[in-house]
Order: structure tokens, then sequence, then C-alpha cells
């Protein structure tokens, strides 16, 4: 099964609660209490995105983290490349970072870059924005009032 690992979903919760703050600065504290993830984990994923240039870090009494662009111009495939390395679905893609004890035998080698290429074209082409809209639109209308809307 291909799945992303929890750390890479907290990510895109934390980026989510980031970007319906608006421009402003935000604890990680802040971000803890909002989104109900535990502050290390929060403070472990604000240091791998403010490492990889999603995230921008101030430091000083009225410093916190804010997203290094808007969620317009992140796509998913930054965010999960940023917690999980690159995208690949066999350690045969390029770019799949481990190789294969029996890569040069392989009758496969090379057949899943086309896979891998399309899957990560797809995730280049879904921005942070597009999911908070989806979550934002199946959420019930009386919670979408109340709701924080995404920072142009």
């Amino acid at each position: 099964m291909f799945r992303l690992n929890r750390l890479t979903d907290y990510a895109v919760v934390v980026m989510s609660q980031m970007s319906a703050s608006g421009a402003g600065l935000r604890s990680a504290q802040q971000i803890a209490r909002d989104t109900s993830v535990p502050l290390p984990t929060v403070a472990k994923v604000l240091n791998v995105l403010t490492r990889e240039g999603l995230v921008e870090s101030h430091r000083g009494a009225s410093g916190g983290y804010a997203l290094s662009r808007t969620a317009e111009e992140i796509s998913v495939a930054e965010i999960i490349r940023a917690l999980e390395g690159p995208i690949a679905l066999t350690a045969c893609v390029d770019n799949g970072g481990s190789g294969c004890e029996v890569e040069s035998l392989c009758p496969m080698r090379g057949t899943w870059d086309r896979v891998n290429d399309v899957i990560h074209q797809a995730l280049s082409q879904v921005t942070l924005a597009d999911l908070i809209a989806d979550q934002q639109a199946r959420m019930p209308a009386f919670a979408r009032t109340a709701a924080p809307q995404v920072a142009k």
C-alpha cells in the first residue's frame, strides 16, 4: 500500500492552519493549540518545513512562523518531498533514493518511471489552497461561517 506517513499529514494540517490565520506570525504553541496536534510534533514539523523553505521562522519576542509563500503557490508534491524525500513508488524509480539488489537484472527496470512521473505531476498540480478549499467545502454550513478563510 502506498501511504504517506503521519508527519506529512500533520504538516498539511499545520500549514493549513497557518494559511487560514492570515499573513501574521504564529507561535508553535498557538499552532499546536489551534490544530490539536501535540506541541513536540508541531515543533518537529515546523523544523522540517523551515529547513525545506516552505515555512519561514522569525526569532525574537514577537517572532513565530509563517508560510514562505501563499497556499496557492505551495504544491502537495513540495510538502510530500519536504517530509518524505523524493516521490518514488519503487526503489528503482529515478530519485528513488535506495538501490535494489537485483536492479541490474530486473526486466522492469525503468518502467515505473512513467507511472511515477504521472503521480508526481498530479501531486504538483494540487496546491495547499486546493486542500483547504476541499476541507472547507465538506464542512457543514454553520461551521464554515465560523471557520477562518484561506489568506489570499
